[in-house]
């Protein structure tokens, strides 16, 4: 993998640049629509690579372990091939999911102990066994595994939980240098930054994945209840210490709003189920604001989805169709939703990209952050 820095912003962190896979090229700031279990909901491979372009797009190590498991995935070639997807494919270690079923964890020095959402079955996940389970998958960016604290908590447990992400962390990278990737092409290794919103933490969890010398790195733990304007601060100071010359990426991050603003205090890559969620329950985003397609006063509204939209659904089909088909719970309205938003979400990392390398980031970010943050 290498990362190429284009250009900077004055009086900004933002930054344009470009990241080489052997799955392709990748243009940054970049959205990477959640492929959660080998699919991007309500959206298939075709539409994902010709109608949203997307560049990257993420798959979970915890789930797909679980289902369909290692022996379908490696039979298959790696998850490029069983899904049918030749693009870039970064993997998630799973420590989101130990994290939000802690109802159904252990954690300790060794690892994370959990049961199965699926059978109940109980499965240990090492720093170890997840690069062994990430190199059978076949994604070109792997991540190591973390605990992500909730918030709020005690600072003594955001400490004793970033200490212990750091050790995850070099055990990894140790564990990965003995490794080969099982399908031919490389595969990239980053490590994550934690410390909760205290700013001590994130200071030296920030110098400590830094000084451990990874090919990118990640910034954990937020987005998960904390106010937006802590997640704003954290994410500067912690742009601040990782190194310019390496790709940084915010995880799980977040509303049209929530991207402009990181993008503008130094990320370059970002995920978020948010889109497709949101889309199957009716909200959906533009560059004006955003609405809920279940208020009845898109019942009788026979004017296209999105006329400003160069994505064919949002011209084909009216406000007053799609309603219908979310009210109606049917799942053409999911599909026509989640590739609105997506292509959106796609639409405004490439124009945020286009402003950073024209010079006039500053006041078109201003602009549009208000414009996205409005209700319609």
């Amino acid at each position: 993998m290498k990362f190429t820095l284009e250009t900077t912003v004055p009086n900004s962190a933002a930054r344009a640049g470009r990241l080489q896979t052997d799955h392709g090229e990748i243009l940054t700031p970049i959205f990477m629509p959640v492929g959660t279990k080998a699919t991007v909901k309500a959206v298939g491979q075709p539409a994902l690579r010709d109608e949203i372009k997307a560049q990257i797009i993420l798959g979970n190590t915890y789930h797909l372990y679980l289902r369909p498991g290692m022996e379908v995935i490696e039979g298959a070639g790696g998850l490029h091939k069983f899904m049918h997807w030749d693009g870039p494919i970064l993997t998630d270690s799973g420590g989101f999911q130990v994290y939000s079923l802690s109802a159904i964890r252990n954690l300790s020095e060794e690892g994370a102990v959990f049961k199965s959402h699926v059978d109940g079955s109980k499965h240990l996940f090492t720093p170890e066994k997840v690069m062994d389970i990430q190199r059978q998958i076949g994604s070109d960016i792997m991540m190591v595994l973390d605990e992500c604290t909730p918030y709020p908590c005690e600072r003594k447990y955001a400490e004793d939980s970033m200490h212990m992400t750091h050790r995850w962390a070099k055990r990894a990278q140790v564990y990965f240098n003995t490794l080969e990737p099982l399908y031919g092409h490389s595969q990239a290794l980053f490590p994550i930054v934690q410390g909760s919103v205290y700013p001590e933490l994130r200071r030296i969890s920030a110098e400590t994945i830094a000084e451990m010398d990874f090919e990118g790195n990640a910034i954990g733990g937020l987005s998960v209840g904390e106010p937006h304007d802590i997640m704003y601060d954290i994410t500067q100071q912690v742009c601040e210490i990782l190194p310019t010359s390496k790709p940084r990426y915010l995880m799980g991050v977040g509303t049209p709003a929530n991207l402009l603003e990181c993008i503008d205090r130094g990320v370059d890559m970002f995920d978020c189920v948010l889109p497709t969620r949101n889309a199957r329950h009716g909200h959906l985003y533009s560059r004006h604001g955003f609405r809920n397609f279940i208020n009845q006063k898109y019942e009788k509204d026979y004017s296209p989805i999105d006329p400003e939209s160069d994505l064919w659904v949002d011209q084909y089909y009216t406000k007053a169709y799609l309603r219908h088909l979310l009210k109606a719970k049917e799942l053409l309205g999911y599909q026509i939703a989640s590739l609105h938003n997506l292509h959106f979400f796609l639409w405004l990392v490439g124009e945020a990209r286009k402003h950073i390398l024209a010079g006039d980031w500053n006041s078109w970010k201003k602009e549009m952050v208000e414009n996205v943050s409005r209700r319609l």
